[in-house]
């Protein structure tokens, strides 16, 4: 049974849970329901960067996805589940962080789905990871499905692997009959993006003229409102038991930059590194920063490029098929993640241009206070228009 369907707005229906609200996709979800009416209650950590609910209208449960006792207490009386926190990173780490990549994603992800299970909360779904989903081994361009399984015997990265877990989690709780959708999530760009993301720093840093070359390769990417639909349609449409892939286009990295340029107004860069190149200095870069600086923050990671050397591309058809999904455009997603840092003032590059929609309205203000001659005006010998 669909029992995402029973989920109902209004000031009187039990509120929707979510967890992970403060990061891209959440933030980005948390607003969708309010805006459609949904009363919302918000897992946060008083440790962590809330500023993405900061001004909303939202219950506010603390707690640790690693707490079992604390997940029980802060999904009570909800109905309907987003789980869609998840420790990020493209490194291999320490131990440490390998250990709590696996505690978050793995463990958080069983603690969620046992906590609505006990409290018959209804539909969880989770987010899922394109780079946990499976591609041809002889063609690791040609687009994946959710069919293709992973493939654990090449070097992945702890996040992979334990997305690949996390899957397995959803399927064991289906299994036993509780009602778990994925909604697989690519590469996200949009705004409301207060970490920010890797992408949305990468943007500020290529406006602020940081950025001084890029990679070749390519991935999928997905508009930040395109994977709150897909949420939203896994909820209201999908099948229990089942993933759906949620993409709006495939880009080289170079077509990125070209957006970059778009919006910004800033020169691309005119150096392009190979990717096997890139590999080799990033394999020893990471390895020293993650032994001897683990707080830094890493760009070109071994990982990374190694899923951008492969050049996946993914099958909407599903998702397509079963719940109508419609993607919108990148080119959209980057004007809105561009405007959104521009206003937050993380771009401080004086020639960097306006937003669109700042630029026009500033156009507007100027033809409000310089208005053009009405051509059908005609001017009188005295002076006077009639």
């Amino acid at each position: 049974m669909n029992s995402g369907s029973n989920i109902s707005a209004g000031p009187s229906s039990p509120p929707v849970f979510v967890t992970g609200s403060a990061g891209h996709v959440g933030a980005n979800l948390v607003r969708r329901l309010l805006d459609d009416g949904v009363p919302v209650r918000v897992l946060l950590r008083h440790e962590d960067n809330n500023e993405a609910l900061e001004g909303l209208d939202v219950e506010r449960a603390f707690g640790d996805i690693r707490d079992l006792d604390a997940i029980r207490r802060a999904l009570a009386g909800c109905r309907g589940i987003y789980h869609v926190a998840a420790k990020i990173s493209t490194i291999e780490g320490n131990r440490a962080h390998r250990r709590e990549v696996f505690e978050c994603n793995v463990l958080g992800t069983r603690n969620v789905l046992q906590a609505a299970r006990e409290a018959e909360a209804g539909r969880v779904v989770v987010t899922g990871s394109f780079s946990a989903v499976g591609y041809d081994l002889d063609d690791p361009s040609a687009p994946s499905d959710e069919t293709m399984p992973f493939f654990p015997m090449e070097r992945t990265m702890p996040y992979e692997r334990s997305k690949s877990l996390v899957e397995q989690e959803c399927w064991r709780a289906a299994g036993a009959g509780q009602d778990v959708v994925v909604a697989t999530c690519c590469a996200v760009v949009g705004g409301a993006d207060f970490f920010p993301s890797r992408l949305g720093r990468t943007l500020c840093d290529y406006t602020n003229g940081k950025l001084h070359a890029y990679v070749d390769g390519g991935f999928e990417f997905v508009a930040a409102r395109d994977i709150v639909d897909g949420h939203l349609l896994c909820m209201r449409h999908g099948r229990s038991g089942e993933k759906y892939i949620f993409s709006s286009e495939y880009k080289t990295i170079s077509e990125i930059v070209d957006l970059y340029e778009e919006v910004s107004g800033i020169p691309r860069p005119g150096r392009r590194i190979p990717a096997r190149a890139m590999l080799v200095f990033s394999e020893v870069a990471s390895f020293y920063l993650s032994r001897f600086h683990p707080d830094f923050p890493q760009r070109f990671t071994p990982g990374a490029i190694r899923l951008l050397r492969k050049r996946r591309h993914a099958d909407l058809g599903k998702a397509k098929r079963e719940l109508g999904y419609r993607p919108t455009s990148i080119r959209a997603a980057v004007h809105e993640a561009y405007e959104f840092h521009y206003r937050r003032n993380a771009i401080r590059n004086p020639a960097a241009k306006l937003p669109r929609a700042e630029a026009a309205k500033t156009s507007a203000a100027g033809r409000a206070e310089n208005p053009v001659p009405d051509p059908a005006m005609r001017i009188t010998t005295d002076g006077s228009a009639t």
